[in-house]
């Protein structure tokens, strides 16, 4: 996965400011200059000069918890491949986000995270509302400042979006709120005005890679969220036809790395050894393209891949080769990195993927019956635009749903990798901001949906089309399921049937019907999904379901 730098506004920001300009006059050219104009917010006391009055130019996208503006601001900047400006409210609003900045660290989407703090002038005596935000949010930040003078706060904002950008995760900037009205300097900041980003390529390993792929008999291929775009899927599926290799998708991914509607795809991988073992037996080469090798849940004994079998890595994220299995790992660039390895190896006949059962539709639910994920998954596949942003937060349907609905367009599926709950509902709102051509769809579970349930106000009060799909089953199925594999007897944790997602939704203003049956469902879908890409409002499908027997 790429990521390109902002778009500009002007080529310099000290240009056209007026004398006698703030620390906020100077942070809002910044802002400008780095395309950073959208402001996503749940505003407190210490945010109040920075906020009112904003100027016309500088959008504002209100949510009503911390978690969910983070939520759509790692959507959007998931859309765009851009950071995405957060303001948040001191220590109240920085811990109610901590969950998401972990999604977004996960993620690696990109975010500046301003913070608010108390009037610096008379922060020794411990005010209230004072923050002690250090380490608050653990090591999950890709970079934290704290400027020493308010003519400090500009340079410290670039240099978060510029460390965004290169780790991929939220950078924070603490700023108390007095220095926003402070004068601004007019010489320039400790941070460039532009920071261009090379691609790694591959060197000489090029060859070594070249050279472990002709010299294996059977190999597979792994991707995973890094060659989630449009020249990274290309580049992969030249590879896999050229090798003949079946191509897996990485357990717990964010985002797919390959179109799996082709014929080479093979599935995903189990999230556990002994699965992974089986799905990989008599492969003597596991090739993995932009993903950790292997992310896995439950523990298990043995090894992580069948015995002899050699694994590379080519990931454009250090980090993930830290921690890595691989024999040969390599930091560089997905697309390129397939694009030389085809040049360099030789053609082999395509094998039959032996790992992918194909998928037959569920029979109809008899008359009386409930409806199952499955059905609601077989009329998503049939009806879906191939473009469509399918967000998934359903933990104990989604084995179900990936057998069901493929992604068939890079950003075509989209998770959250850290496990929290509470990313999809306002993710997806910001994928709809960040991509508004594209259709989007949330596939919620009811449980799930309520960690986020806030972020249904604003779909429906900036008119965010965006189609909610929730799975209500009444509770919390994945902990259910997980507690009857335990072996330890009955679970603590109540049902929560009485709660109707509808209702609460239309207490948010938020367009909803409740659906019962298989006949409500279709009339509902084959309504609303032709013109997905165009609604111009929200939609939440409450539709009651039994929850899936197991969880694998």
């Amino acid at each position: 996965m790429t990521t390109q730098g902002a778009d500009r506004a002007d080529a310099d920001v000290r240009a056209d400011l007026p004398d006698g300009h703030t620390v906020r006059d100077a942070v809002f050219h910044l802002m400008r200059h780095f395309g950073m104009t959208t402001i996503f917010a749940n505003p407190g006391s210490t945010e109040i000069q920075f906020l009112t009055g904003l100027p016309d130019d500088l959008g504002f996208r209100l949510a009503l918890h911390e978690g969910s503006v983070v939520g759509m601001a790692t959507g959007w900047a998931t859309a765009t491949g851009r950071p995405a400006f957060v303001n948040l409210h001191t220590t109240a609003g920085l811990a109610n986000a901590a969950g998401a900045l972990a999604t977004a660290r996960t993620n690696r989407a990109p975010l500046v995270v301003v913070v608010g703090q108390q009037d610096r002038r008379h922060l020794a005596h411990d005010p209230f509302l004072a923050g002690r935000l250090d380490g608050l949010v653990g090591e999950y930040p890709v970079w934290t400042g704290h400027p020493a003078r308010a003519q400090d706060v500009p340079a410290a904002i670039a240099r978060a979006h510029h460390e965004a950008l290169t780790a991929l995760g939220p950078a924070i900037v603490v700023v108390p709120m007095d220095d926003w009205l402070r004068p601004a300097e007019t010489h320039r900041g400790a941070a460039p005005l532009d920071l261009r980003r090379g691609r790694a390529v591959p060197g000489p390993e090029a060859g070594e890679l070249a050279a472990l792929v002709d010299g294996a008999r059977h190999p597979a291929i792994v991707v995973g969220a890094a060659a989630d775009d449009a020249e990274s899927w290309a580049a992969v599926t030249e590879l896999a036809e050229r090798t003949g290799a079946p191509v897996w998708q990485e357990p717990f991914g964010a985002r797919a790395g390959f179109p799996q509607d082709h014929p080479a795809f093979a599935g995903h991988l189990p999230p556990g050894r002994s699965g992974v073992r089986a799905a990989l037996e008599g492969h003597d080469l596991l090739l993995v393209l932009g993903a950790p090798v292997l992310r896995q849940y439950p523990w298990e004994p043995g090894d992580l891949v069948p015995e002899g079998t050699r694994v590379a890595q080519v990931t454009p994220y250090a980090d993930e080769t830290h921690h890595s299995i691989a024999d040969l790992a390599l930091v560089a660039d997905v697309a390129l990195t397939c694009r030389a390895l085809t040049g360099r190896i030789a053609a082999r006949p395509a094998r039959t993927s032996p790992a992918r059962p194909p998928r037959e539709a569920l029979p109809l639910p008899a008359p009386g019956e409930p409806l199952r994920p499955g059905h609601v998954f077989d009329l998503l596949a049939a009806g879906l635009p191939a473009d469509t942003i399918l967000v998934e937060e359903s933990p104990s349907s989604r084995p179900e749903l990936h057998r069901r609905v493929p992604a068939r367009a890079p950003l075509g599926f989209v998770s959250a990798a850290a496990g929290g709950l509470g990313f999809g509902l306002p993710a997806a709102v910001g994928l709809k901001l960040g991509a508004p051509e594209r259709p989007v769809a949330a596939v919620l579970g009811d449980g799930s949906s309520l960690y986020g349930i806030q972020g249904l106000w604003s779909a429906a009060h900036y008119g965010v089309g965006v189609l909610f799909v929730v799975l209500s089953n009444g509770g919390y199925a994945i902990m259910d399921r997980l507690a009857e594999r335990s072996g330890q007897g009955k679970q603590p944790w109540p049902a929560f049937e009485e709660v109707r997602i509808s209702t609460l939704a239309s207490g948010f203003g938020c367009p909803a019907l409740r659906v019962t049956t298989y006949g409500e469902l279709k009339d509902a879908l084959d309504e609303v999904l032709p013109d997905l890409a165009r609604r111009g409002t929200p939609l939440v499908l409450d539709v009651r379901v039994a929850a899936d027997p197991a969880y694998a």
